[in-house]
């Protein structure tokens, strides 16, 4: 009966329509359970508002927002390509068919509206480069799902990773490049959740799917899975060492499994490795536990995303055979330790199978100023070897919010990078809040030899019931042939930021704390000359008939 009228409350000054809608979901509210152990401050990826009932559904042009050589296309469009009025779409996840790089699948939280924080997993493909995109629809109608995550696999297969409101996850496949997708199973996850297929076909582990979550989650404190059958099942979850969350996976050339995250401090960084997680013959042991400085602090709920994270911890590893080849990753916006405003896009890098990294290098290369926000900083390892990385970007806004899609590369594993670019016009961060004031928690990028596809979030589009701008998911393409070469500085000296812990058990501890030094001054490069910037332009469409 509480729960009835806590309900009641909420829609009391809502529509009649709005009742009822209340009322149809609440069955699915009294099921939820929240899960055991501790969490996070940011606030759960939870059901807390019902679907919200649309009286009409109106649209614009979708739209195609160019700035420089780089053109964004809206990717949560209608079946006739327009925006649809009204809703907000965010925490993009791309995934590209290896075997054709005309088709791309993103997956996004959608909310039908902005009245209420409900959100279901949408879904977009396109079979021509990204030019055009189709919207489907979600996967599950008026079902609470959130924190999407997508890859495929080497044949062309696409998954989705969706997270439910009881915390627990499944995993959706799509056979005919992401035009529909079919629920293969339940995955065993968690919030937050993150996974990567093992591609490499001379791998004893081709095909096995490794997954990690943090601990709001039906298996806390468990927070590692794998399937070796293409995801159709999933072994019973483990506990990793140090616990690390807000992180990605991902194998290198002989199949060998990182992790890295932050544990809930969100002061220290971990890379874990498991050897034999590749062998489904053994439930997988992770032998390394490495701490690792990234030059700061994840940041939670701050100026430029109030109810969000400045970004996630990425990991990546180097499969391309060449120097840099099983080289490990690391990426992250931190706020520089010492400091509570601003944040930095740092880098480390591993040479040895993540037994020691390199010190923090900030690869953003406006002058320190920690008024201005680097944020999201995500990146990708092209088959090649070079590493691409995308952030969010304050540097050329006066009220150091306003936001712009920011590009860098590396052709060195790393040790330099080219100077920024520009890739987007800038756009407000505070708009088109779906009822929970944040842009979600990350972007993704994938790589190809000659460039990265990129999934983010912008409020381009201005809807004029409401007087403000919305949340739309957005696709670019970036690449070297658009921006400057890197310029060489001095190679960073590679120290060890911990001791490795060998271990059989998931209760590794480190042999050196972290390091709390501020990262040093980047050495200065040349900045290109900024690119004139243009307004974003709708693309002309015809008006639809109204739909039912």
């Amino acid at each position: 009966m509480s729960l009835l009228s806590s309900i009641f409350r909420k829609v009391s000054n809502t529509s009649f329509f709005f009742c009822l809608v209340s009322l149809v979901a609440l069955p699915a509210a009294l099921g939820q359970t929240l899960p055991p152990g501790g969490r996070f401050p940011e606030p759960l990826e939870k059901y807390d508002n019902p679907p919200a009932y649309i009286f009409r559904l109106e649209t614009s042009p979708g739209m195609i927002s160019r700035y420089g050589p780089f053109t964004s296309h809206q990717v949560n469009v209608d079946a006739n390509g327009n925006n649809i009025v009204g809703d907000a779409a965010n925490e993009p996840s791309i995934a590209v068919d290896p075997t054709d790089h005309n088709r791309m699948v993103i997956g996004w939280r959608q909310f039908n509206s902005v009245t209420s924080n409900f959100r279901q997993a949408g879904w977009g493909y396109t079979n021509n480069g990204g030019a055009t995109w189709t919207f489907p629809g979600v996967l599950e109608n008026n079902v609470f799902r959130s924190d999407p995550v997508l890859a495929a696999d080497d044949t062309g297969r696409f998954f989705y990773l969706s997270l439910l409101q009881s915390f627990d996850v499944t995993l959706w496949r799509s056979l005919n490049g992401g035009q529909t997708f079919a629920n293969i199973a339940p995955a065993k996850g968690g919030d937050k959740q993150w996974f990567v297929i093992d591609n490499n076909p001379t791998s004893t582990g081709h095909g096995f799917q490794y997954q990690f979550w943090d601990n709001a989650s039906p298996f806390a404190p468990n927070e590692f899975s794998r399937s070796i059958d293409g995801g159709f099942t999933w072994m019973n979850p483990i506990t990793i060492p140090n616990a690390p969350q807000w992180g990605t996976p991902d194998v290198d050339s002989n199949g060998i499994l990182f992790f890295g995250g932050v544990t809930t401090s969100q002061t220290q960084f971990w890379c874990l490795r498991s050897s034999n997680a590749r062998n489904g013959a053994v439930t997988p042991t992770f032998d390394q536990s490495t701490q690792v400085n990234m030059g700061g602090v994840i940041d939670y709920m701050d100026t430029v995303n109030p109810e969000g994270l400045i970004g996630q911890v990425f990991l990546v590893a180097d499969r391309s055979g060449t120097s840099t080849n099983n080289n490990v990753y690391m990426m992250a916006s931190v706020q520089p330790t010492g400091f509570n405003t601003g944040s930095d896009v740092m880098f480390v890098r591993s040479t040895d199978g993540g037994a020691t990294f390199s010190v923090p290098k900030r690869v953003n290369d406006d002058p320190i100023n920690h008024s201005k926000w680097h944020w999201f900083g995500t990146l990708a390892v092209a088959p090649n070897g070079r590493i691409d990385s995308v952030w969010f970007d304050t540097r050329n806004a006066a009220n150091n919010t306003d936001s712009q899609l920011f590009y860098s590369y590396s052709t060195d594993g790393g040790v330099t990078w080219s100077p920024n670019v520009a890739v987007s016009n800038a756009f407000t961060p505070f708009e088109g809040y779906p009822n929970q004031n944040k842009l979600g928690d990350y972007i993704t990028i994938a790589s190809d030899n000659t460039g990265g596809d990129v999934a983010y979030a912008a409020t381009f589009n201005f809807n004029p019931t409401r007087g403000q701008h919305e949340q739309d998911v957005y696709y670019v393409r970036v690449s070297p042939s658009d921006g400057p070469t890197p310029t060489v500085t001095a190679t960073p000296t590679a120290t060890a930021t911990a001791t490795a812990t060998a271990t059989a058990t998931a209760t590794a501890t480190p042999t050196a704390t972290a390091t709390t030094t501020p990262s040093g001054t980047p050495t200065a490069t040349p900045r290109p000359t900024p690119t004139p910037r243009s307004q974003p332009t709708p693309k002309v469409r015809p008006t639809p008939a109204p739909r039912p």
